[in-house]
C-alpha cells in the first residue's frame, strides 16, 4: 500500500461520529430515568417528610407495621399512640406511613 491509499483510509466517513451518537443516546436514557424514576421518588420522599413534621396530638396515624392509633403525645423523634381502649405504644416518628383524614373531612 502506498502512503496515498493509507491517507484515504484515515479520512472520516460521511455522517456523525459513533462516539457522539453514543453519548447522545446515554444522555437520552439518563433523562428518561430521571423523569420517570428519580424525580417522582424524590417528590414522594419530600411529601412524606413534610407529613412527618406536621404530625400533632390528636392525629390518627397508620404505622409501617399496620398499627392504627391516635397520637396522644408528640416528641421530635417519637410519638405515643393510643391503639385500643387504653393501650399506648411509643413509635419512632419516621415509621409512620400515613396520617388518616378526620372523619367527615374531604381527602385531597
Amino acid at each position: 500500500m502506498t502512503t496515498a491509499s493509507l491517507a484515504l483510509l484515515m479520512v472520516p466517513r460521511q455522517g456523525g461520529s459513533a462516539g457522539i451518537i453514543f453519548m447522545g443516546q446515554m444522555l437520552l436514557i439518563f433523562a428518561i430515568f430521571y423523569f420517570l424514576l428519580i424525580r417522582p421518588q424524590s417528590k414522594e420522599r419530600q411529601r412524606h417528610e413534610q407529613m412527618l413534621k406536621e404530625i400533632k396530638k390528636g392525629d390518627e396515624v397508620v404505622t409501617n407495621g399496620g398499627i392504627i392509633g391516635t397520637v396522644v403525645h408528640a416528641e421530635p423523634n417519637r410519638l405515643t399512640v393510643r391503639t385500643g381502649d387504653n393501650t399506648r405504644l411509643t413509635v419512632d416518628r419516621s415509621r409512620v406511613a400515613q396520617v388518616l383524614a378526620p372523619k367527615g373531612a374531604k381527602e385531597e
